[in-house]
């Protein structure tokens, strides 16, 4: 039992990378909801026991409405592409999926600007004295 365990979580993440993968080809090329538009699966995070899965997106648009609508209509598909990702995989659970809208890029961009303008700032200041 104890040498089993230790691979646990190696398998899991290479598990939840296939999801990720499968996923974004689902909904790229066989989800016909008008709601979901154009958004990258940045990261999937699944339970050790293949429950739940956590689907991480970004979209273009960071307008709180577009967010909403695709959240919607990516929870009402959320059974389409669960069957679809079934025929792909062959674990025994397939999880259920919950989308989350990632905003970590969008925080990172914010950061980057912000060490970007201080630089900037530090360096006109340092011409001037």
């Amino acid at each position: 039992m104890a040498k089993h365990s230790k691979n646990i979580p190696a398998r899991g993440l290479r598990v939840a990378d296939q999801i990720q993968r499968d996923l974004a080809e689902i909904i790229s090329f066989e989800l016909k909801d008008p709601r979901v538009g154009m958004i990258t699966i940045t990261e999937v995070q699944i339970t050790p026991d293949y429950a739940h899965a956590k689907v991480f997106f970004t979209m273009l648009s960071d307008n709180k409405d577009d967010i909403r609508n695709t959240i919607e209509g990516l929870t009402k598909a959320s059974g389409f592409v669960r069957g679809q990702l079934g025929r792909r995989l062959t674990i025994h659970t397939l999880p259920e999926l919950h989308f989350i809208h990632d905003t970590s890029t969008a925080r990172g961009m914010e950061l980057s600007k912000l060490i970007d303008e201080a630089n900037a700032s530090r360096a006109k200041d340092a011409d001037e004295g």
